[in-house]
């Protein structure tokens, strides 16, 4: 296949790249999630330990450790704010954006590159994941390196330098999603290569691994902290590996229960905007040729994909962003099949901005149904996205269709539609963090401050709300609670903790002490006598001083 010479010029990049970021300082860290995620890599800095990942004091062992060293290196150049904290996962998401562009343009063609850029950027599930201060992006920029260079290597000539090359970054790539989350790095990718291998009946791709090269490269790179993380805290390796690993899976020790067809629903409302051309690429993905004779790069992904899900779908822990790896290779096999389809990436258009119409009008209905009241912010917000779509829109159906158009060498419509939705998804999520309850303590915290000093004594009863610590700098001492910082507490008894008695006695004596409290555990303790004054609370917490 071959398309036109002219692809996305750098100007282009730079636009998307301005409108990816745009809201990554606007936004407040939001509970649970970014507030933990920017406050282990804050320790990190704060400590000088760069090896045993600690929240609130507590060593905590859930995940590895890649994300937390790039965003304590973030720290380092540029502090802690709230774009630093989402700088290294929202980055990572936006260069999915570029790696798939690179790979359709290098191995289909640019009409292709674009159109999958275009569709990616108008999943809301990828959009709107994509900019949270999670694991998953990261990740998925990982996978999604990896399997993209494996299907590379397996297209290059047979034992060329290319082929070497284009595997050794694959088993880097794969090493560093090692860091990033753990074993079910080889488990999604063995399966995709299992079935990829027994449906064609051939056996070369095993043969074209370099495992010789391949496995030490990949151990080079992930080994030496498992192995430092180990010695320096005996029993790291059985929970990590058997309790976070298995037990998650096999069963429901979590509490993420939820039916088999989770993750298909989660797949079908990510991929609604592009799902008619998705099912059509499915399809043809599973008996189309190859740019080469003898391997199939599409029916590769597919099979990658669409275990991914199987393999999710099948275990007892289910969240709602595991399946976001599979999103940037679906686009890229969609991709090829927009691009030879006039009108299907305008109606794409079309059904994106339904959604967003939908959902910045459900959003302020909630609020005027639950609140009584309409922020102001969040209209503004919702009003943005409408916008957005609506350009979006108008876009697809000016002059020729936009597949017409990228044929022709020029890829205005695409970069419009894939500029406004990158900005639409921002915007919903914005105007959902600004209608209550607030999903941040941020508020809460700058009303807090000002009691705040270098001596004062802080204790959070009862609740662990994740954004106070980053928002505060500072650690609380845990009084009645235990949740994910369990395992943290039993490694080091009494490290940050204290018995509802000890608390009483300390709070009592003390002068200067601020304790964060569960709103009904302050009741309970208020009824009690306990002395305090309430300095400032919203729907999860009430901040009481000493004094």
């Amino acid at each position: 296949m071959t398309g036109a010479r002219t692809g996305l010029r750098w100007w282009a990049w730079v636009l998307l790249a301005a409108l990816w970021f745009v809201t990554l300082q606007v936004r407040p860290m939001l509970d649970p999630d970014e507030g933990r995620y920017a406050e282990i890599p804050r320790e990190m800095v704060a400590s000088g330990n760069w090896v045993t990942p600690r929240l609130d004091g507590l060593k905590y062992f859930e995940k590895p450790v890649l994300q937390y060293w790039g965003t304590a290196a973030v720290y380092s150049v540029f502090g802690l704010s709230n774009a630093s904290s989402r700088l290294w996962t929202v980055g990572l998401g936006f260069a999915c954006l570029a790696l798939i562009y690179a790979w359709l343009a290098r191995l289909y063609d640019r009409r292709a590159a674009v159109a999958a850029v275009a569709l990616l950027a108008m999943s809301p599930y990828f959009g709107i994941i994509g900019h949270l201060d999670l694991l998953d992006a990261g990740l998925t920029f990982w996978l999604t390196a990896m399997v993209l260079a494996f299907t590379r290597a397996q297209c290059a000539e047979l034992g060329s330098r290319a082929e070497r090359h284009w595997m050794l970054l694959s088993w880097a790539m794969a090493g560093l999603a090692f860091l990033t989350k753990g074993l079910e790095v080889y488990v999604l990718a063995g399966l995709g290569l299992v079935a990829y291998t027994v449906l064609e009946r051939d056996a070369r791709p095993w043969r074209r691994l370099h495992l010789s090269l391949g496995i030490p490269l990949m151990a080079l790179i992930a080994a030496p902290w498992y192995i430092v993380v180990s010695l320096r805290n005996p029993g790291y390796a059985q929970y990590f590996f058997i309790h976070e690993h298995f037990q998650r899976f096999l069963t429901d020790e979590a509490r993420r229960v939820e039916p088999w067809w989770y993750f298909i629903a989660l797949l079908g409302v990510g991929a609604l905007p592009w799902l008619v051309p998705l099912w059509r690429a499915a399809r043809e993905s599973w008996s189309a040729a190859g740019p080469i004779p003898h391997f199939k790069p599409l029916k590769f992904l597919l099979l990658y994909s669409g275990l991914t899900v199987v393999f999710f779908s099948i275990s007892d822990s289910k969240l709602a962003t595991y399946i976001l790896p599979v999103f940037p290779p679906i686009a890229a096999l969609t991709g090829v099949v927009v691009a030879r389809r006039p009108g299907s990436l305008g109606r794409a258009a079309r059904v994106a901005a339904g959604l967003t119409l939908f959902v910045a009008v459900g959003l302020l209905v909630y609020s005027s149904h639950r609140n009584g009241f309409i922020p102001g912010q969040g209209i503004a917000w919702g009003v943005a996205a409408a916008l957005a779509a609506l350009i979006a829109v108008a876009a697809s159906r000016g002059g020729r269709p936009v597949e017409a158009e990228a044929a022709a060498g020029g890829y205005a419509r695409p970069l419009v539609i894939a500029l406004m939705y990158v900005f639409a998804w921002q915007a919903l999520l914005c105007e959902y963090t600004v209608i209550q309850p607030s999903r941040s303590a941020y508020p809460l915290v700058e009303e807090v401050k000002p009691d705040v000093h270098p001596g004062t004594a802080l204790y959070s009863v009862g609740q662990y709300r994740q954004t106070i610590p980053p928002y505060l700098h500072r650690l609380l001492t845990l009084v009645s609670y235990r949740g994910e910082l369990g395992p943290g507490e039993d490694w080091e008894p009494g490290h940050m903790t204290a018995t509802p008695q000890q608390f009483v006695t300390q709070w009592t004596a003390s002068r200067d002490a601020i304790a964060f409290f569960n709103p009904q555990v302050w009741k309970d303790y208020r009824r009690k006598g306990l002395p305090g004054r309430v300095i400032a609370r919203d729907s999860f917490t009430v901040a009481v001083s000493r004094t």
